[in-house]
């Protein structure tokens, strides 16, 4: 297994430099079952990051650029189970990846709520305004 770094990905994704971009579709299409690539979660945070604000990608579509990853079979993603439930939150709430994570840990780790100041996270279920 090999891991993944957020500019492989977004190189992969966007095709926006053609001697980088070539490098990356090498990468990742010589992938593998038996030699995967490993996505952490900040890697897959950063990238989610990047195509929203360097690339004005909408949330819905950022949510399905991360359902393709997790449906791929050579791709390794950390947490994937809960890198599912934020990518679900995201498509009906269209907030962040990093809130919609951010929820999805907490809950996972028995919180009731998560407290913020980020209005915009409030689109995502478990947060909790604090004034």
């Amino acid at each position: 297994m090999i891991g993944l770094d957020t500019n492989i990905l977004v190189r992969y994704l966007v095709q926006d430099d053609p001697r980088q971009s070539q490098t990356a579709t090498r990468i990742i299409e010589g992938l593998t079952e038996q030699n995967p690539g490993f996505i952490s979660i900040v890697a897959l945070v950063e990238t989610a990051w990047v195509l929203d604000r360097a690339y004005g990608v909408p949330a819905s579509e950022v949510a399905a650029v991360i359902e393709r990853l997790l449906q791929a079979d050579v791709l390794v993603v950390q947490n994937e189970q809960e890198v599912f439930t934020a990518m679900i939150a995201l498509k009906g709430a269209r907030g962040s990846l990093a809130d919609a994570l951010i929820a999805t840990f907490g809950s996972k780790a028995g919180c009731s709520r998560t407290l913020t100041f980020d209005q915009k996270a409030l689109r995502i279920d478990g947060f909790e305004l604090v004034s």
